[in-house]
C-alpha cells in the first residue's frame, strides 16, 4: 500500500499545481471609451450601423469605400515569405527584355509633303501595291507598313523612309 501512496502523491501534487483558476475577461468598448476621450455621436451611430451589417453587406461596404477613397488592394506576404525586392531591379529586367526584341512592326507616322511622291513609290515597292493603293496608304498615315519584320530589315526600311522624308517608328 505504501508503494501505491508514494506513486499517487506526486501525481496529486502535480495536478493541483497545474490547475489554475482562470477568469474570462471580455473587452468592453464602452468602458474603455469612457476612460478615453468622448466619442462623437455621429461616429457612434456609424459604428452602430456597421456592427449590424451582415458579412456580405460588410464586404460590399469595404469594396465601395476602396473605390471612393482610391485605396489600392494590398497583398500581404505569407508568414514565411521573403520581403519583396526593390522596384529598381524590376525596371532593369524590363529594360533588358525590351533590348532583346528582334521582331518589329514598322509604322509610318508622318511624312514631309514635298517628299510625298518618293514615299508613295517606296511604299508601293515595299508592299507590292498599285500606285493608287500606295497613295491612299501613305495619305492615311499614321499606319503600320509591315508587321513581324526582323530587326535588320526593319532598320533598313526605317533608314530608307527617313532618308526620303518620312517619320517612321519601330514597335
Amino acid at each position: 500500500m505504501s508503494v501505491l501512496r508514494q506513486a499517487i502523491r506526486p501525481a496529486l501534487r502535480l495536478s493541483t499545481r497545474r490547475i489554475v483558476p482562470t477568469v474570462a475577461v471580455r473587452y468592453n468598448s464602452s468602458a474603455s471609451s469612457e476612460a478615453a476621450a468622448p466619442v462623437d455621436p455621429k461616429i457612434s451611430t456609424i459604428v452602430d450601423q456597421i456592427s449590424k451589417l451582415t458579412l456580405l453587406e460588410t464586404s460590399a461596404l469595404v469594396t465601395e469605400l476602396k473605390e471612393r477613397l482610391n485605396i489600392p488592394d494590398i497583398s500581404l506576404p505569407s508568414g514565411g515569405a521573403a520581403p519583396a525586392a526593390p522596384a529598381a531591379p524590376v525596371e532593369e529586367e524590363v529594360k533588358e527584355v525590351v533590348e532583346e526584341k528582334t521582331i518589329f512592326s514598322i509604322k509610318l507616322e508622318s511624312f514631309d509633303p514635298k517628299s510625298k511622291p518618293k514615299i508613295i513609290k517606296e511604299v508601293k515597292g515595299l508592299l507590292g501595291l498599285s500606285l493608287v493603293d500606295a497613295k491612299k496608304f501613305v495619305e492615311s498615315a499614321p499606319k503600320v507598313l509591315k508587321e513581324n519584320v526582323a530587326k535588320e530589315d526593319a532598320d533598313k526600311i526605317k533608314a530608307t523612309l527617313e532618308g526620303l522624308g518620312g517619320k517612321v517608328s519601330l514597335e
